[in-house]
């Protein structure tokens, strides 16, 4: 498959900055304490910087701040603002020629495909379900389940959420699934095929229903430091109206969608103030969220992996990996497919951005009727 790489039309271009660099990958341990230095490689204390520097750096993330979620297009007869939409479509439009619609190019995703064996990777909010204003209401739909049960019972599926793995469960309650929640820091996957570990360490378990699985954490021993850093943050912020913390285990989020946009600049101040003391934490931005997160060279890209493999797949020239997400952190999913060349990422999205997935949808209306096409497609096929 030769992915594309040049982009004509308008984009949005969210680079994320981070607070700290990654460093090595853990196996799964007990916790029993803080990290010790040694998991903190390439890591020192934040000095804070001189004045006028700070201010530009915290003024970069004002920026990232406001671009990160568009405004929603709401109906009005004002003529100015039916002209903005029309160029908004029209963007869109031209974006899709180098993102093409995952809907209109199924027959060419169907030739692809062929005979090899689909394995699907899921986001979860805004890819199943809609973006809301407050989190904890981002429910997927009984349509939305039952295409998601249908194609994995045909293809091996997978949810891979930036919520704790516990959460994401619950929202979907399906068994028929695998699931990693954290960003991938927290997986519970089927039983390794292989012998090899390759350095990755797994508990064995089993699920509700008394299914054998594989429990992956590679971040457990940050649990008491994300714990603590959860306390503090949610002290430091509880005076901004609208912020929102959500303790997604192994790492924190920071909500601000509801708050003003007067007070983003005092949210990033006091998130950053806190992260200062916590060298081995990262702070990352999505969509209308701030993400702390372990210093550990572990991401959904890796998490993908880890997945495969574990399915006996990783190895296969015959196998099409195949990953749907909306948010900057599935980007690290879409690369790992393109380099390999031999699956793709399909961007949820209505708006022109830079990706490095393959295909687009919309919305998670279309997602849905993705999937549907897929499921329909595997059964007429066989």
């Amino acid at each position: 498959m030769d992915l594309k790489t040049g982009l004509n039309s308008p984009v949005i271009a969210d680079h994320l900055p981070t607070l700290a660099s990654p460093a090595a990958v853990m196996t799964f341990t007990t916790p029993t304490s803080f990290p010790s230095p040694g998991l903190c490689l390439n890591t020192t204390k934040k000095i804070p910087l001189p004045g006028k520097i700070e201010e530009v750096r915290a003024t970069g993330w004002l920026d990232l701040m406001k671009a990160s979620s568009p405004t929603r297009k709401r109906q009005t007869k004002d003529a100015i603002c039916d002209t903005q939409s029309d160029d908004l479509d029209l963007q869109y439009r031209n974006w899709t020629v180098n993102y093409p619609s995952a809907l209109t190019s199924f027959e060419e995703i169907s030739d692809l495909a062929g005979n090899k064996r689909l394995a699907l990777f899921l986001d979860y909010d805004g890819t199943l379900s809609p973006i809301v204003d407050n989190p904890e209401n981002a429910l997927m739909s009984d349509e939305m389940r039952a295409a998601v049960r249908h194609v994995a019972s045909l293809f091996p599926t997978a949810i891979i959420s930036g919520r704790s793995r516990d959460k994401v469960f619950d929202f979907v309650n399906l068994n028929e699934l695998y699931y990693a929640g954290s960003h991938g820091m927290d997986i519970m996957g089927p039983v390794r095929k292989t012998t090899d570990s390759n350095g990755v360490e797994c508990i064995r378990s089993t699920d509700a229903h008394g299914k054998e699985v594989n429990l992956f954490q590679p971040a457990s021993e940050f649990l008491p430091m994300i714990t603590e850093v959860y306390e503090k943050l949610g002290e430091s912020v509880k005076d901004i109206d609208g912020a929102r913390m959500e303790d997604n285990k192994f790492c924190v989020s920071v909500h601000y969608r509801n708050v003003a946009e007067d007070d983003y600049k005092k949210v990033f101040h006091r998130v950053s103030a806190v992260l200062e003391d916590y060298p081995c934490l990262r702070l990352t931005h999505g969509r209308k969220v701030f993400e702390v997160r372990p210093v550990i060279d572990w991401n959904k890209g890796k998490a993908v992996e880890f997945l495969l493999e574990s399915l006996g797949l990783n190895e296969s020239e015959d196998v099409l990996p195949i990953y749907v997400g909306d948010d900057r952190t599935d980007e690290d999913a879409f690369k790992v497919l393109k380099a390999s060349n031999r699956g793709f990422g399909i961007l949820v999205s209505s708006i022109p951005k830079e990706s490095d997935a393959f295909y687009s949808l919309r919305d998670p209306a279309e997602v849905m009727e993705f999937l549907r096409m897929l499921a329909a497609w595997k059964e007429q096929s066989t």
